[in-house]
């Protein structure tokens, strides 16, 4: 790497459609691109990790792929977890964190952690952000991150269509989500999860075993375990299934 750029514009890559379309107009337009960066957390869609591949192949660009300090598995189900107040202050008190939640996003933590401590070493670093601009709302006003879509005003269906005009495609994976993250991000819609039940089992049957054996009485989403979702889901089918055959037989 070239740490001796007065601006570094590294490109915070998670694979999905907008960072992809910002990377490919930053190409473009003839940005200089210091590095790309990537956080593995294990808990991607196995697409997703072959869209990285292809990323590389046709752009020529090295996707930094960066990790966790432990596997995010460890994280969640057996990570000693030291009590802060309370008669066992000081003591492990259980084990694993449990599964992430808009207050604990343990995940996010660590992610922007590595990330950070990446791009430490490297010389007038500005971050590039995929944030399309109609979620600019999303965005912050930080002298050290850019957000080339809000600039040129590309929006996230804008930008879906420029990547497929490059070829991409995720195997189909925005032909049934309109975005894409982690599979088992409890911070996802219902219909997502509805989704993901129907279209992708396996890796929907990885979640309900570890709702299984999680440790943590914490639900899933709010209150609600993987596997209430799952009764949920396959009470709306029967439901289903009911009126499709009486709508044929009248």
């Amino acid at each position: 790497m070239n740490q001796c750029d007065e601006t570094a514009n590294i490109i915070s890559f998670s694979g999905g459609k907008d960072s992809t379309a910002m990377a490919l107009l930053m190409l473009e337009n003839d940005i200089p691109i210091h590095s790309v960066v990537a956080f593995d957390t294990g808990w991607e869609f196995p697409a997703m990790y072959d869209h990285w591949r292809l990323f590389e192949a046709k752009t020529g660009l090295q996707i930094e792929v960066l990790k966790p300090k432990w596997a995010f598995d460890y994280w969640m189900f057996e990570r000693p977890i030291v009590a802060r107040k309370g008669p066992n202050k000081g003591k492990v008190h259980r084990f694993g964190n449990g599964w992430p939640s808009s207050r604990r996003r343990w995940c996010t933590r660590e992610k922007i952690s590595q990330i950070e401590r990446h791009i430490k070493p490297v010389v007038g670093p500005v971050t590039c952000e995929g944030i399309a601009w109609d979620e600019q709302h999303r965005a912050k006003s930080i002298k050290s991150k850019r957000y080339p879509l809000i600039e040129w005003g590309i929006t996230e269906k804008q930008a879906l269509k420029i990547c497929r005009n490059y070829g991409f495609e995720w195997d189909g994976l925005y032909d049934v989500f309109d975005r894409v993250s982690c599979y088992c991000c409890p911070l996802k819609r219902i219909s997502d999860y509805r989704l993901l039940r129907r279209y992708y089992p396996g890796q929907w049957n990885q979640m309900l075993e570890w709702d299984e054996a999680m440790n943590s009485n914490r639900g899933f989403k709010g209150y609600n375990t993987v596997h209430d979702l799952d009764r949920r889901f396959a009470c709306e089918d029967k439901q289903k299934s009911f009126w499709g055959v009486l709508n044929e037989s009248v």
